[in-house]
Order: structure tokens, then sequence, then C-alpha cells
């Protein structure tokens, strides 16, 4: 796929309108900018917007993808599924999304009161204080592992993986177990 063809291509589909990129900018709610970098072949627009550039310029994607003219227009069918296949991926994406706001959101709030755990209880010496607040920091780091193995791909890479899914349920399942045992140790044997 030879990028800067299809930004030459997508260029002269536009000035073919007469449009601006400005103009064409505010009819696919994008920036000028992205309009520029897509005519120079530095980025390439998404799937769903190459189904509505299609639409727009009356080509088909696979003309935009080639950067030429075939002759022929796109049949519906292809359309839907195409559209179908990026509905499907901004809906992953969404997805992806919402889950690593909420490990964000659960980091962020366990980091702020281990903070004020730390900063008001210093002269507290309760076992039950400190671990709860080692409870609370290892939340911070659990979700940032976390975060970090959702956008890297290796969590789904391990979902994909059974021996690897049936480890990663025992390890934290140990874990879990270790904490709740701290944590009543320190009840029961406060130091």
């Amino acid at each position: 796929m030879d990028q800067k063809k299809i930004g030459s291509f997508l260029k002269n589909l536009r000035k073919g309108k007469g449009l601006t990129q400005e103009q064409l900018a505010e009819q696919f709610n994008v920036s000028a900018r992205t309009i520029s970098r897509w005519e120079t072949g530095s980025n390439m627009p998404d799937l769903s917007l190459l189904v509505e550039l299609a639409d727009f310029y009356d080509v088909d994607i696979r003309e935009i993808i080639d950067g030429e003219r075939k002759g022929e227009i796109m049949n519906m069918e292809e359309k839907e599924t195409l559209t179908k296949v990026a509905d499907y991926a901004d809906n992953e994406k969404n997805v992806l999304l919402k889950r690593l706001r909420i490990f964000s959101i659960i980091g962020l709030c366990s980091l702020v009161g281990g903070l004020i755990m730390l900063a008001v209880g210093e002269n507290d010496n309760l076992p039950v204080y400190d671990y709860i607040m080692g409870i609370m920091f290892g939340l911070v780091g659990g979700a940032l592992i976390t975060t970090i193995f959702y956008s890297t791909g290796i969590l789904t890479a391990v979902r994909k993986n059974e021996s690897a899914k049936r480890l990663s349920k025992i390890i934290a399942t140990i874990a879990i177990a270790i904490g709740v045992i701290m944590l009543i140790v320190s009840i029961v044997f406060p130091t």
C-alpha cells in the first residue's frame, strides 16, 4: 500500500469536488491538518472514515486503497460489510477504552486514598492501618499493571492461551489469599 499515492489520489478527489482542505475537514468533522496529513501520505483515514470518503467521492474503497480509479462503483453489499467491520472495530475500541478508564479511576482513587492515609496516619502505629494502606498502594500497582497489559495487548494474548489463563487465575487467587491472611493476622496479632 503506497500511502503517498493514496494521499495524492485523495487530494485529486477533493480538488475534483472543488473543496478546500478546511471545507472537507468540516464535512468529516476532522481538522484541516488531518486532511493535509492524509493528502501527504503521512497518515491514513480510519476505516470508518474510508467508507464515508468512498461514499462522498462516489468511488470504491479499493480505488482509495490502490490510489487510482478502477472505473467501478462500490456495490452495496461490500459497503455494508465494510461499514459493519468499521462499527465492530469502533465498538472494540470503545470497550477497551471503557475498561482502561475503570482501571485508571480505581488506581487514581487508591493512590489518593493511600497518600491521605500516609499523610494523616504518621503517628498511628496500628498494623491494620498499615495493611489497609498497603492494599491501597497495591491496588495502584495492580491498576497500573493491568492498564499496561490492556494497552499493549498482553492481556488479550493471555486470554487466548488456556494454560496462561489458568496460571493467571491461580496467581490472582494466591495474591488475594495472601492479602486476606495478612489482614487477619494484623487484626488478631497487633504488634
